[in-house]
């Protein structure tokens, strides 16, 4: 698999996210401010509510552009045994039940899925509790989560 594909892939779903972003911080601006949304009365709140759903849809936007910024700065190398995994990394974990998953180590604005071949792969940030936990493992090591109530464990199969 080829970071350099995956990292456009990311940078073009975020482009994606920020045009529906933007898309609702103006739809939801011009409900707040059209005339016929002024309150009449005290629990007359509905341009209240939309200016509110503006301003959160702003920060989301924001957020995704600072997201986007970090993807295009970010370089990927190639990984390193000495010290293991690394921002960067295209990770096989597997299992206990032999169920593989791919991942894809980037800096912050993941939590996506990529199509790379046949394959799914699933960007995470290194500040995602299965990130932060993969960091510095090496193939063949443990990587353990704890999800709920439940420890899940994984084994490194392959890192590139």
């Amino acid at each position: 698999m080829d970071k350099f594909l995956l990292q456009q892939q990311v940078l073009e779903r975020l482009a994606e996210d920020l045009l529906q972003a933007e898309q609702a911080m103006r739809a939801a601006h011009e409900t707040a401010t059209h005339e016929e949304n002024i309150a009449e009365n005290k629990y007359d709140t509905l341009g209240l509510e939309a200016a509110y759903l503006a301003t959160g849809q702003a920060r989301r936007a924001e957020a995704i552009r600072q997201a986007m910024a970090n993807w295009r700065q970010f370089r990927p190398r190639p990984y390193d045994a000495s010290k293991g995994i690394q921002l960067g990394a295209l990770v096989c974990l597997v299992d206990s039940d032999d169920k593989q998953q791919q991942l894809f180590l980037g800096p912050n604005g993941g939590g996506m899925t990529l199509v790379s071949g046949a394959q799914l792969v699933q960007v995470i940030s290194s500040e995602a509790p299965l990130g932060r936990a993969m960091l510095g493992k090496c193939e063949g090591d443990e990587v353990s989560i704890q999800v709920a109530l439940t420890r899940r464990q994984f084994e490194v199969l392959r890192v590139h």
